[in-house]
């Protein structure tokens, strides 16, 4: 795609949808309702009560929602887990299905694990750089969560379709480990979120501006980053 029209795009993207923080219970609730329709009803993953979708890391986790501007309806949602920044020991939710010891060499304040990445059925239908635009709005979303948290690292059980999405973003987790069996095939995943934002930028220099606001929501410089 020409410049002029992925910035065009983008454009569309910022005046049709916002990102936002679920801080209240009522936004919360969006999330998990949306979060029941894509993985109870749709996929049938998990059970679901009452047409909410939650679990006992909700409460251990910050919460994005993608809303459409017009209609106001939520249409994506993604968590960062983050049970040391709660005062808890509690294991990260990929942690009790496959070992990842891996893992224990980053703080666990400074790393969450990204779950519960859901776009509504008509939006998940979009296709090209609508498509990925969505995707990338729940990505920054999470990115300016992580900048404000102070956080250096994200792990995912990622779906292969989802990996493979995001590489044409630039975006590349590491496989820690085989693949295991949740509710499908899952690639036990890890990325280095400044690493991450550093290809991005050379490679995919459009997709950066997108994801950080031209560098606003991601500025390593006033991180402290750990050793």
């Amino acid at each position: 795609m020409e410049p002029g029209s992925y910035s065009a795009a983008i454009a569309a993207v910022r005046q049709n949808f916002v990102i936002e923080f679920a801080t209240t219970l009522q936004q919360q609730e969006e999330a998990f309702r949306l979060r029941h329709q894509v993985y109870c009803l749709e996929r049938n993953f998990e059970p679901g009560q009452d047409g909410l979708e939650c679990d006992e890391h909700d409460r251990l986790s910050a919460h994005v929602l993608l809303r459409d501007r017009h209609t106001g309806q939520a249409i994506g949602t993604v968590r960062l887990v983050l049970p040391a920044f709660f005062g808890s020991s509690a294991e990260l939710p990929m942690e009790r299905v496959t070992s990842l010891p891996h893992l224990r060499q980053f703080p666990r304040t400074q790393l969450a694990e990204v779950s519960r990445f859901a776009l509504s059925k008509c939006q998940r239908a979009a296709s090209g750089t609508l498509g990925a635009l969505l995707r990338l709005s729940l990505i920054r979303g999470i990115v300016q969560l992580s900048g404000e948290l102070n956080l250096t690292h994200w792990c995912a059980l990622m779906e292969p379709k989802l990996l493979r999405l995001l590489h044409t973003s630039a975006i590349y987790f590491r496989q820690i480990g085989g693949m295991v069996e949740h509710h499908g095939l899952r690639q036990p995943s890890f990325i280095g979120l400044e690493e991450m934002l550093d290809r991005v930028r050379q490679d995919k220099p459009a997709v950066w501006d997108f994801i950080t606001d031209s560098g606003e929501l991601w500025q390593p410089q006033r991180l402290h980053i750990a050793a």
